[in-house]
């Protein structure tokens, strides 16, 4: 979906793959698990998802963000029902709901021809109509004077994560880090417990790493062959990205607790 304008000068997207059973190295593995490959380490609003066809992938700070576009706003027809983040819907807070950045975060919205800003806390995803950027609530369009014209021209700056000190004095973190963790990659699901064992000893000899995860996913055992450690998902998906390239099609990065 397309955007007008847009300017991002840091962006850090967490990137998980589509599941696949197996890598095309082992096309052993039968029936996919849906469960594979999700963050445990971070929340449901980061991870990436799809809407009509479109796959969007939520960053992983707001450190910098800067974008200009159109701002749209939603009100009454959606009033109490829930945001992406699991509130429900509240029309007369200051809230916006935006495709991509983390949730939480406040940014600063500035009507581009009056002049006037707003800050509004993001909490749902949207708006997803081509040419929009950020789809605010009522409130917060009424104090930008954008609701007879409908959409306005806008430039969105993130300010980070608000709070306040000892005297009331209201101010904005710095930002969330999801990329510290411990990850690994996925590199093939079996239902044959000695296929995936023989395979994760094939994999430790050659690349000094390589283990198999036990799990039962409606009612079915598999056995999910795991290769590398890492610390960082920016190394994890630069070595996913070399396996790709490297007879591992279809491996991806998975978060993992030790």
């Amino acid at each position: 979906m397309g955007t007008k304008n847009i300017h991002i000068r840091h962006i850090a997207a967490l990137l998980i793959l589509p599941l696949m059973a197996a890598c095309s190295t082992q096309r052993e593995a039968t029936r996919p698990d849906s469960r594979i490959g999700h963050f445990k380490s971070s929340p449901a609003t980061q991870k990436p998802y799809t809407v009509r066809g479109k796959r969007y992938e939520p960053l992983a700070s707001h450190e910098g963000f800067e974008q200009e576009g159109l701002a749209s706003s939603y009100g009454r027809g959606f009033h109490g029902r829930k945001t992406s983040n699991g509130e429900r819907f509240d029309m007369r807070a200051m809230t916006a709901a935006h495709k991509t950045l983390p949730m939480g975060v406040y940014v600063k919205v500035q009507h581009k021809r009056n002049r006037r800003e707003v800050v509004v806390r993001i909490n749902d995803r949207g708006p997803f109509v081509q040419g929009r950027i950020i789809d605010l609530s009522t409130a917060a369009a009424e104090k930008l004077d954008m609701i007879r014209e409908g959409l306005a021209p806008v430039k969105v700056t993130a300010l980070g994560y608000r709070y306040q000190d000892s005297t009331g004095r209201t101010g904005y973190t710095k930002p969330e880090s999801y990329d510290k963790g411990n990850f690994t990659l996925q590199v093939g699901a079996f239902t044959i417990r000695e296929n995936a064992y023989r395979y994760a000893d094939q994999l430790r000899r050659k690349y000094g790493h390589a283990d198999v995860q036990e799990a039962v996913v409606r009612g079915e055992k598999f056995y999910r062959v795991r290769m590398g450690r890492y610390t960082s998902l920016k190394e994890t998906q630069a070595r996913q990205d070399y396996y790709q390239q490297n007879g591992f099609q279809g491996c991806f990065a998975v978060a993992v607790d030790r």
